[in-house]
């Protein structure tokens, strides 16, 4: 079996003021379609940069990318939205719902804009929402949910037009326990029905140890056959100096 995504000696060179950090060094990863990879980490591991070059929404100093077969690491701007567009989904920790918009039409927004819709706007949205348990929240807006709600709607307009891949980073961050269990088991379902591949960033380990996979990244660099609490424990000076900056 192919990977979906499968990176190759992928590095990326930060500027910080006068200086340059590397927040990736020579990472090598496959994942493969239908996965469920954690990726987890000290603040300022690389785990954000790592997710954002998969994505296409930053490219790499050196190294490639591929997605789906596609090395996406010199593309265009508009060759990258092109495969944003057709591969890949994304959910953050904040939601970014429109909030004068009501759930079911923030999750038919994507597919109107769409180049080529594979389905009609509302009928999809409500399909998406009624499988990740929102069939009676069509008609509420961002302010009249909870944020487990909120999130849960985030992610069925990120699957609006049948991603392959979904990217999510650390999407249950702004949530309680109980919210973060529900959105874990929304995504769960999601692969069940769909296939999706998912690679998932987080500071949770519990949520992380639910993955198929954990990668963990310490100082630009995945820790092969590392336990998920090591990143938690294990901080170089690299990565307490990109701390100061803000997590890359």
């Amino acid at each position: 079996m192919k990977p979906v995504i499968h990176a190759r000696a992928v590095t990326r060179d930060l500027k910080l003021g006068a200086h340059v950090v590397q927040a990736l060094r020579g990472v090598d990863l496959a994942i493969y379609p239908h996965e469920m990879v954690g990726v987890v980490g000290p603040s300022g591991s690389g785990k954000s940069t790592l997710l954002g070059i998969i994505g296409g929404l930053d490219s790499p100093t050196d190294g490639t990318i591929e997605i789906d077969g596609i090395d996406i690491s010199t593309m265009s701007e508009g060759q990258l939205t092109d495969i944003r567009n057709q591969k890949i989904g994304f959910v953050f920790q904040f939601f970014n719902l429109i909030p004068t918009l009501t759930a079911l039409e923030n999750v038919a927004l994507p597919i109107e804009f769409a180049q080529v819709r594979r389905h009609k706007p509302f009928n999809r949205a409500r399909e998406l929402l009624e499988l990740l348990g929102l069939g009676d929240r069509f008609h509420h807006r961002p302010s009249e949910l909870s944020g487990g709600q909120q999130q849960r709607v985030a992610i069925a307009r990120a699957l609006a037009n049948d991603p392959p891949i979904l990217l999510a980073d650390e999407p249950t961050g702004n949530l309680d326990s109980a919210s973060g269990e529900t959105v874990l088991e929304a995504l769960k379902t999601i692969r069940a029905q769909n296939g999706t591949t998912l690679v998932l960033v987080t500071h949770d380990r519990s949520l992380a140890l639910q993955m198929d996979r954990v990668l963990t990244l310490v100082d630009g660099r995945i820790v092969d056959g590392s336990a998920p609490d090591l990143a938690d424990s294990v901080m170089t000076a690299g990565a307490r100096e990109r701390m100061i900056e803000g997590d890359v």
